[in-house]
């Protein structure tokens, strides 16, 4: 399955309840679950994004309907990334034409 990650911020309502960003957090590993997404690690940080997390989706539909559907409960506003692994960006590279070939071009 796909590999993503979010970045997430805190909205000010998000920012007012922070007591319950973990409990929060456990909503979104169930509500993911039954979208067919698993939410693989969530970690609160520091900087520009006030969380990130990474999870496989079937599909970046379905990535997007989680983002919908957490972002509607107005807590938080999310950035998602489509991740690659080694293995996959090895087959994306395979796929490269030679430097030479476009050269001659």
């Amino acid at each position: 399955m796909p590999t993503y990650i979010a970045l997430v911020t805190f909205t000010d309502q998000g920012i007012r309840h922070i007591k319950q960003t973990t409990e929060r957090a456990k909503g979104l590993v169930e509500a993911a679950s039954r979208m067919g997404v698993q939410v693989k690690d969530i970690y609160w940080t520091m900087g520009p994004f006030d969380a990130i997390f990474t999870a496989e989706a079937p599909d970046d539909e379905t990535m997007s309907t989680l983002a919908f559907s957490l972002g509607s409960l107005g807590n938080v506003r999310t950035q998602t990334l489509r991740a690659f692994s080694a293995d996959e960006m090895n087959k994306m590279l395979g796929r490269l034409p030679k430097v030479d070939v476009i050269a001659q071009k």
